[in-house]
């Protein structure tokens, strides 16, 4: 079973300056509710209730985030006001919180490393929080914790990009096992569309064998100089097995302006407003 649920979140978040100066873009709200929150609910409604955080410096308001404050909470007590704070005080009560920092930035792989002392042997999930995934029924995390207690192995989640946009993220080739599914033969970070050898990109959706880590801690780092999470998938997709799968649900890529804007025009009208 899988119970763990790592969240990357040292990153500057540079694209939001100045915003994010002295704010986690993990803390940027949605409507009323910051990024990070909607990704732990959609780990805790997949059985996920063991939250690891990654953070950096400047991030201490994501800790003070999943904690009581006792002078608001004293503030407005018995009023109209307290129902807001009942989603988050449903998380705090529900789950555990463990932090740890990463200390320098060295890519997404290095960050998932960084957790090992918090994850331990055992498999857990990643979640992005930067890319808002949304499915009024079933989450991402719900639909890829089934298909690996199938299967058993590392999986990613990918999506259909327009060829001109294969340059932003890591894309896969694979074999396909049904419609949504594929096995992974080539993995490669941010090519040009001409080298690219899909149009299927991985989104920021995760389940990792803890192989991994020490499949990362032997990954020399790649493009950018940063230790890659795809060069090590790949590494394990060769010696074993990865696989991709095309989740249904809507995704908002929220490290963008555009796709943060897209997401809050999307919660506020399906979301907030139906409550």
């Amino acid at each position: 079973m899988i119970k763990k649920c790592l969240f990357p979140a040292a990153g500057y978040g540079t694209r939001f300056l100045p915003a994010t100066k002295s704010m986690p873009k993990e803390m940027m709200p949605i409507v009323n509710k910051p990024l990070i929150e909607y990704g732990v609910e959609e780990a805790l409604d997949a059985g996920l209730n063991e939250i690891c955080i990654v953070t950096g410096r400047g991030k201490r308001a994501l800790a003070d985030h999943f904690d009581t404050n006792y002078e608001l909470e004293h503030q407005i007590k018995g009023t109209s006001k307290e129902e807001t704070l009942k989603d988050i005080r449903h998380l705090i009560e529900s789950c555990t919180f463990s932090y740890t920092r990463q200390r320098e930035m060295k890519g997404l792989g290095h960050a998932i490393l960084t957790g090992r002392a918090i994850i331990g042997d055992e498999p857990f999930a990643v979640v992005l929080a930067d890319d808002l995934c949304i499915h009024p029924d079933d989450g991402v995390l719900s639909q890829m914790v089934r298909l690996y207690n199938q299967f058993r192995c590392s999986i990613v989640a990918i999506q259909e990009v327009p060829k001109d946009q294969t340059h932003k993220y890591g894309v896969i080739a694979g074999d396909i096992i049904r419609e949504d599914l594929f096995r992974i033969t080539d993995m490669i970070e941010k090519p040009k569309p001409e080298n690219a050898p899909s149009n299927l990109a991985i989104i920021g959706r995760y389940i990792l064998t803890p192989d991994i880590f020490d499949i990362i801690r032997d990954t020399p780092p790649g493009k950018n100089g940063e230790v890659q999470i795809t060069d090590a998938l790949l590494s394990q997709a060769k010696s074993g097995c990865v696989l991709g799968y095309k989740f249904k649900g809507k995704r908002f890529d929220c490290g963008s302006i555009e796709g943060y804007i897209e997401a809050t025009n999307y919660c506020y009208d399906n979301l907030y407003l139906k409550k």
